[in-house]
């Protein structure tokens, strides 16, 4: 496909403008995709609003996006799993296969990895990408291209609960009900646990645990976290935290509420990058610790949970916002976090 596209540029801290560029060329292996939605993440905002998350940092003019859902409009050579008109979720980490996490099955953890909207590399806040087709799954025709752009923070949800060995007759906590505390609660329920619980400062984001089938919430501004835990749990503590928050005292209560044996997932990242923890009590009931970088196998098994209805994809989404509005989108998302659960962006109508 010859021709021009629309792409949003982040020009410098808090500034986003707009340029064409000619539409890419699928190399063999990859297929073209026109983008019709792409989530906002909290890392994109991060970038967006420091110009940087630890090392990495962003050099303007940079496209910000890895959350992207579209449709395949042209095939380059050898693709056979994919055609003309397949609507897919995109997964946005191409990695190199030969390394020793790559061989193991953990491509997470590759060293190598080409990631999109990671500095240096360009993001999907644009009308076309092409990509490897291996890193493209096909959606089912009852799940729409919004809710593919919303699979890859389902992924990291599927990823925690995975970490945490989730399974039916467990009760969970989940800290944090921003998008991917909420994603991580839905995928605990799906993958069997019995009880899972969400904390939050904020109102409206526990309101939406609520909507979306958490069992119980704490309002952690008007309750004790640890105390709230230990009632609802008759006084046992829970089997699995999942924190997202990424807080050091949302950490320090999972340390608090869990019960003995009990297994911790550490998935948001402090502002700080440093915590001190009370290690004297996890030692004393010899918890387990699992952190999470990203996800890996996991996309068939988060579509498939969708399409089933396990998991209420589009009930995270608050906001939609037109591409052309992405400034907007984007200023929102930091400024009215009270309201702004999960914001996407319209990028094709």
């Amino acid at each position: 496909m010859n021709g021009k596209m629309k792409v949003a540029i982040m020009q410098g801290i808090g500034k986003i403008g707009y340029e064409e560029r000619d539409i890419p060329k699928p190399k063999a292996g990859e297929v073209l995709i026109k983008l019709e939605y792409v989530g906002i993440c909290g890392s994109d905002l991060h970038y967006y609003e420091s110009g940087a998350i630890g090392n990495y940092i962003v050099k303007p003019p940079f496209v910000l996006g890895h959350e992207p859902g579209g449709t395949v409009v042209e095939v380059g050579d050898g693709v056979k799993r994919l055609k003309v008109g397949d609507r897919v979720a995109l997964e946005p980490g191409k990695t190199c296969g030969h390394c020793e996490f790559c061989r193991k099955g953990e491509y997470n953890l590759c060293p190598d990895v080409i990631f999109f909207a990671t500095p240096p590399v360009d993001g999907v806040f644009q009308e076309y990408v092409a990509h490897e087709s291996a890193l493209c799954f096909k959606l089912p025709d009852n799940v729409s291209t919004l809710e593919g752009a919303l699979i890859e923070p389902l992924a990291v949800g599927f990823h925690a609960a995975n970490q945490g060995g989730a399974h039916a007759g467990q009760t969970a906590v989940v800290m944090g009900a921003g998008c991917i505390g909420l994603v991580s609660m839905m995928a605990l329920k799906a993958e069997g646990v019995s009880k899972v619980y969400v904390a939050d400062v904020m109102q409206n984001r526990i309101d939406k645990a609520m909507e979306l089938g958490a069992d119980g919430v704490i309002n952690a501004k008007e309750q004790d976290v640890t105390r709230a835990v230990l009632e609802l749990t008759g006084g046992a503590g829970c089997d699995l935290a999942i924190e997202t928050a990424g807080t050091e005292i949302t950490t320090r209560q999972t340390i608090a509420f869990t019960k003995k044996g009990a297994t911790i997932v550490l998935v948001g990242y402090s502002k700080t990058g440093e915590m001190t923890l009370p290690m004297s009590l996890a030692l004393d009931k010899e918890l387990t610790f699992k952190t999470v970088f990203r996800y890996r196998h996991i996309y068939p098994m988060a579509i498939e949970a969708v399409a089933s209805g396990k998991v209420n994809l589009k009930g995270i989404v608050t906001d939609v916002f037109d591409f052309d509005d992405l400034q907007n989108a984007m200023d929102k998302s930091i400024a009215d976090k009270a309201n702004i659960v999960k914001a996407v962006v319209r990028i094709t109508k």
